[in-house]
């Protein structure tokens, strides 16, 4: 990879690399994606660990709820049920966080699935809240109802979807005046295709750079590889849609991709 003074070079050939990137066989592009979802669960990872340790410490606290219930000299055992009762379904919800964690970590070929692409934006926000949170960004949904199946590998497309919010908050934790809003929608286009959506209140696009925003190495991130939204996209080109991004009214960016419906 070439330095990033080399970027900014005139004489740097970005066709030639993106021509490069495109003939980059499936293996190598499955190598990248899962580097690039590692790299994002580092990014992640005080977020997870909270994920992990609230419903523990539930479970923990119903179990001794439980047990004071059954050691009294007559045992309540409603009380006693509800609490156990609490302690399945926060072991559930630890399980659940554990193989959403797990599916983003494994290095498996793309799977293709008939799913309901709220649920699994819904999966990928709740990964985030943390890190949303920390960085006082106020996120809100808009997820249109009866959306039909759409048809893919739910761990790349939960990828896009992941790369696009943690992207809306770095680029909002700089900005010091106005609000850090973030809103997730989804849609459907003319054509029927399901829509995602990701806006942002943050410094925006600038224009002279909207083209290149999808180049494979170009960022404008200090710290940034350059292969994140260029992953997403070829992500959901293989998924038969498409990725864009547009300018957010007042400010921020508005980053859509469509995928197909099944």
């Amino acid at each position: 990879m070439q330095a990033s003074s080399d970027r900014h070079d005139p004489e740097y050939n970005h066709a030639e690399i993106s021509r490069a990137i495109a003939s980059i066989d499936t293996v190598t592009m499955m190598e990248l994606s899962h580097e690039n979802r590692l790299a994002t669960l580092g990014y992640l990872a005080a977020s997870i660990t909270h994920e992990m340790k609230q419903p523990i410490a539930a479970a923990v606290t119903n179990a001794m709820a439980g047990l004071h219930w059954l050691d009294r000299p007559r045992p309540d055992l409603d009380r006693a049920r509800a609490a156990f009762d609490r302690i399945v379904r926060d072991g559930n919800r630890a399980s659940n966080t554990l193989g959403r964690i797990r599916a983003l970590i494994r290095k498996a070929p793309p799977q293709t699935d008939r799913l309901e692409i709220n649920e699994a934006i819904l999966e990928v926000i709740e990964l985030t809240c943390r890190e949303t949170t920390k960085n006082a960004v106020s996120v809100r949904t808009d997820l249109a109802d009866g959306l039909p199946l759409i048809e893919g590998d739910r761990v790349q497309l939960q990828q896009v979807a992941l790369n696009l919010i943690i992207n809306a908050v770095e680029a909002m934790s700089g900005v010091s005046a106005g609000a850090r809003e973030l809103l997730v929608s989804t849609g459907r286009t003319e054509t029927g295709d399901v829509r995602v959506t990701v806006r942002d209140s943050g410094p925006g696009v600038d224009p002279d750079s909207v083209n290149r925003l999808f180049e494979a190495f170009y960022t404008t991130k200090p710290s940034g590889t350059g292969i994140g939204l260029a992953i997403c996209r070829s992500i959901v080109e293989a998924h038969g849609g498409r990725l864009w991004v547009e300018t957010n009214q007042p400010q921020g960016a508005v980053f859509q991709f469509t995928v197909p419906a099944a």
